[in-house]
């Protein structure tokens, strides 16, 4: 039962990450099961796609872009995306046959034997030479925590349980954060909810124009810094600012979107300012964004002081054998894509200098 099935390459992770990841492996000549093995703990197809409310439809997502070597073409606007997207992926997971295994809960990759590391699994172990992490986000959503949050009567929510609007008719909701959840929750929210308060840490920035490569480059480039430094990453989306969509532009224009600074602590039946204002709520919908899921890399001791994790490129600075692709710079779509390349090409090159010389 405790014998490691050997491997040269584990990716962690189905979603854009990991698929890209695994296609480039494939691509050079990797195996799957032979070679390497995909490991996904989600059911089904469609990495954290799947879980997205039916309310968030394909023409709603936010610059989904396509897996390497096949297009994503089509699709009904009007699809739920967590649809789109999961057959999407299913499509190609058959197509480039991947054999991704799932649901395979990996609980913790630990130092082995003979410089390999062992990836602890609910499936049984697996030992390899290195290590592709695709784990995304979606696994740890982020609550902050205020005063007397213990005390409030209502219902609080975090976005990775949001499934819809219709769930809040009639009642008074508080929407905390200034992402893109954010505003799409507070638009949803407004026809359905009796009354809907904004707040968020720093006042919102609303992008005007078309979002050009010039930008996105210095967009990742400041995330890229701080990854470089071991501290925690920042999203792309915290530095590009928010789309001004028509959308967008209706929800200012209604006062949907006219934002509160932060409260300063939570009652028993709504929130407080210091300066005396108090708002009445029902629920609260914390839209306050995700932590990177790497729980299960503790033991390798990666972090830095700074509470990160420092990486060059995808590459754990701190061991050559571990990537981390979709953290950080790589964690947009197109990002996730071209760092999965980066890293098989990374992996490539430290086996074939591992490989023993022939007597």
């Amino acid at each position: 039962m405790n014998e490691s099935r050997e491997v040269e390459v584990v990716v962690i992770g189905a979603g854009q990450a990991g698929l890209s990841s695994a296609y480039h492996l494939r691509r050079t000549g990797f195996e799957p099961d032979r070679d390497f093995v995909v490991l996904d703990h989600s059911p089904a197809p469609g990495g954290a796609w799947q879980f997205r409310w039916a309310s968030l439809t394909y023409g709603k997502v936010h610059g989904m872009h396509a897996l390497p070597g096949m297009e994503l073409t089509g699709a009904d606007p009007a699809r739920p995306s967590a649809e789109v997207i999961g057959e999407y992926f299913d499509r190609y997971e058959r197509a480039f046959d991947l054999r991704v295994r799932r649901p395979v809960d990996v609980r913790a990759v630990r130092e082995g034997d003979g410089g390999r590391l062992t990836v602890e699994t609910s499936a049984g172990n697996w030992s390899t030479r290195a290590l592709i992490n695709a784990t995304g986000t979606w696994d740890r959503p982020f609550w902050p925590r205020y005063p007397g949050q213990e005390t409030f009567r209502g219902r609080q929510l975090h976005t990775a349980q949001y499934s819809g609007p219709e769930q809040f008719a009639g009642q008074r909701v508080v929407v905390v954060g200034g992402g893109a959840s954010g505003t799409q929750h507070l638009l949803e929210l407004a026809p359905y909810a009796a009354a809907t308060t904004w707040v968020t840490r720093r006042p919102p920035v609303f992008r005007e124009g078309p979002f050009d490569q010039e930008a996105g480059r210095a967009a990742v480039a400041l995330v890229e810094e701080r990854v470089r430094q071991g501290l925690p990453p920042r999203s792309v989306v915290s530095v590009t600012g928010l789309p001004l969509n028509d959308a967008v532009r209706q929800g200012l224009a209604d006062g949907v979107l006219d934002r509160e600074p932060m409260f300063d602590r939570i009652t028993p039946d709504g929130v407080a300012w210091n300066d005396g204002r108090h708002v009445d709520a029902d629920v609260i919908l914390w839209a306050t964004g995700f932590r990177p899921a790497l729980d299960h890399l503790t033991p390798l001791r990666l972090r830095e002081p700074g509470g990160g994790i420092r990486v060059e490129g995808t590459r754990a600075v701190a061991d050559a054998r571990v990537h981390l692709v979709g953290y950080g710079p790589s964690a947009s779509t197109i990002g996730a894509n071209r760092a999965g390349r980066a890293a098989v090409r990374d992996i490539r090159r430290l086996l074939a200098e591992e490989q023993p010389v022939a007597a």
